[in-house]
């Protein structure tokens, strides 16, 4: 039998097939709530990870929902990844997941179910991992693959960790290197070295766990994850929801080895191109190849955290105890200005 290679059958690798910023600011302009509900703690008002709901006990539950086009070819794999960059919503909010469910459209008349098993598989492991069950989901007959969870989770309200409550003068750091959307772009035009897949594949594969962590350390201002948008698009969430600007220091930005060879094959996803359209105007000027990373499209990215810059060291420490990459970019500063254009300064 031929081999199937899931991702020509993906018109945007996974997070990439997302809708661009712009767009989907559009699709929900002017769209407000019929009921106002007061235990709604984090909705629609802010760009937020997920939803928090008040449980009147000094808890609040976490609810999000994730799904995307295979990013890889191996079906076990996609399941894995998918899983993992749902349970990430949880863990940028502060919290811990407790329950999933599977979301899955699959073109039975072009990929056999069985390959759709293997991709079940995948996220049960990859949510055990987390110590959850997946118990239960909706199956549709549809003609691209598609597979994602829906999650929900626990979180003490004084964990809770927005992405729009950012301040002046907190350390910006990340926990992923950025490049996916170009690696993964490459392994769809059969240019990815079997090295590199498994880099990229490691990395979409760890889980962002460490944000239960983070949600209980007040020196934490503000998380989110980085995944569709690139770096730029989520930075600039934040941003704008703390109405502070940030200031990135280019040189220090984790970015994939080897990561050159495959721009200069043209590997760039269309996801980058939607994503600046939508935002580079937010951003000072870049040259071509900051803005292919800023602008990357990522898939189970890492968590971008704000920190109170006199406490950073608590955070490497704990980074540190829990064997987790962690790299400072930047820091956010003052707003000058509520009419200037520009969120971030690229050094």
């Amino acid at each position: 039998m031929e081999e199937i290679k899931l991702t020509q059958f993906s018109p945007g690798s996974g997070c990439g097939c997302k809708i661009s910023p712009k767009d989907l600011e559009e699709i929900l302009n002017n769209i407000n709530p019929i009921i106002i509900d007061n235990r709604l703690l984090v909705g629609n008002s802010t760009k937020d990870d997920a939803a928090v709901f008040d449980l009147g006990n000094g808890q609040a539950i976490i609810s999000t929902t994730d799904f995307f086009t295979p990013i890889v070819d191996d079906a076990f794999e996609y399941g894995y990844i998918a899983a993992i960059n749902a349970l990430s919503d949880i863990y940028a909010m502060g919290g811990t997941p407790i329950l999933a469910i599977a979301i899955l459209g699959w073109p039975l008349s072009k990929i056999p179910a069985n390959i759709a098993k293997e991709v079940i598989k995948g996220a049960t492991e990859a949510c055990a991992k987390a110590g959850i069950t997946i118990s239960g989901g909706h199956s549709i007959d549809i003609p691209v693959p598609i597979f994602g969870l829906a999650v929900n989770g626990l979180i003490p309200i004084a964990n809770i960790k927005k992405n729009c409550s950012a301040k002046p003068n907190c350390s910006l750091f990340i926990t992923k290197p950025l490049g996916i959307g170009i690696l993964s772009t490459a392994q769809k035009k059969n240019l990815l070295t079997y090295e590199d897949l498994n880099t990229a594949i490691n990395s979409m594969k760890t889980l962002n766990s460490i944000g239960a962590e983070l949600g209980k350390l007040n020196c934490v201002i503000a998380m989110t994850d980085v995944t569709g948008f690139g770096l730029g698009g989520h930075l600039i969430e934040m941003c704008e929801g703390s109405n502070v600007n940030a200031e990135i220091d280019f040189n220090s930005l984790p970015i994939f080895n080897g990561i050159e060879k495959y721009i200069d094959n043209n590997t760039i996803p269309g996801g980058t191109s939607r994503n600046f359209n939508s935002y580079g105007n937010k951003i000072s000027t870049m040259t071509e190849f900051q803005k292919l990373i800023i602008c990357d499209p990522q898939t189970s990215g890492g968590l971008l955290i704000a920190v109170e810059t006199e406490n950073e060291k608590q955070i490497l420490q704990l980074a540190s105890t829990n064997n987790l990459f962690i790299k400072k970019i930047g820091r956010t500063i003052e707003r000058n200005s509520k009419d200037d254009s520009q969120f971030i300064l690229i050094k």
